[in-house]
């Protein structure tokens, strides 16, 4: 399989994911996917904007939150998905809402199973984080979640070489959205270590430059594993980004 590459875009509201889909597409025209986070602060759920998207991108990829939903909504969860042409989805855990809005404790091998067992063709990618945990209890999540039905992951973003090629070789054989993003500035990358507990190389930089070679060199030796990426262009414009990249 060639690798396949992914863009993901933060769906603020329809008209606002429009232009940044169409300036990816521009930018990046051999770019075919795009995956949506669903961001609870903004009112175009991931699905719907998935819809939004549905001329742009063939394959377009809606993140779930499995706090979101109990295994009574899986049937109507299917019927918006089916709605709005989605055949591919990633389930993640979620972050706590700020407001007062109704969660569940559903975890996301939870959720994965139960869609795999009401629409056992659709596409589940897992989420993989590989500062959640150790080495062995996140590669034992992998292999739950596999089991429980989904065909593939996408990473939380990789700043460190090292650091893939040692997940790769324990992931042999399975389908990796390996992340990509920009980090500019000492502030985000304060937020990447403390939010996300996320590990920098001694030499790193928090300059596009520095970032754009590392997507480089990082999206090199996936393509060398015959794996997929995907870019997260946070807080940077796509074309500043990806323009010497992709």
């Amino acid at each position: 399989m060639s690798t396949r590459i992914s863009i993901e875009l933060v769906p603020r509201d329809a008209a606002a994911l429009l232009a940044e889909a169409a300036e990816a597409r521009h930018v990046a025209p051999c770019v075919l996917t795009v995956n949506i986070p669903d961001l609870l602060r903004f009112p175009l759920r991931s699905w719907d904007a998935c819809g939004t998207l549905r001329e742009l991108f063939p394959n377009r990829i809606p993140h779930l939150r499995a706090m979101d939903f109990s295994e009574a909504d899986v049937p109507a969860l299917i019927d918006k998905l089916d709605a709005n042409g989605v055949t591919e989805i990633l389930v993640v855990q979620g972050d706590p809402p700020q407001d007062l809005r109704k969660i569940h404790r559903t975890k996301s091998i939870e959720l994965i199973r139960w869609i795999h067992r009401v629409r056992p063709a659709m596409i589940i990618h897992g989420a993989f984080d590989p500062y959640r945990a150790g080495v062995k209890q996140e590669l034992d999540s992998c292999k739950a979640k596999i089991d429980a039905g989904a065909r593939g992951f996408f990473t939380q973003p990789f700043f460190d070489l090292r650091f893939i090629e040692i997940y790769a070789e324990q992931l042999q054989g399975i389908r990796v959205h390996w992340g990509l993003s920009p980090v500019l500035g000492d502030k985000s990358r304060a937020y990447w270590e403390n939010r996300n507990n996320a590990v920098f190389p001694r030499g790193f930089q928090p300059t596009l430059e520095w970032n754009r070679d590392f997507a480089r060199q990082a999206l090199a030796a996936i393509r060398e594993m015959d794996q997929d990426a995907y870019f997260m262009p946070i807080r940077c414009p796509i074309q500043d980004y990806l323009k010497e990249i992709l």
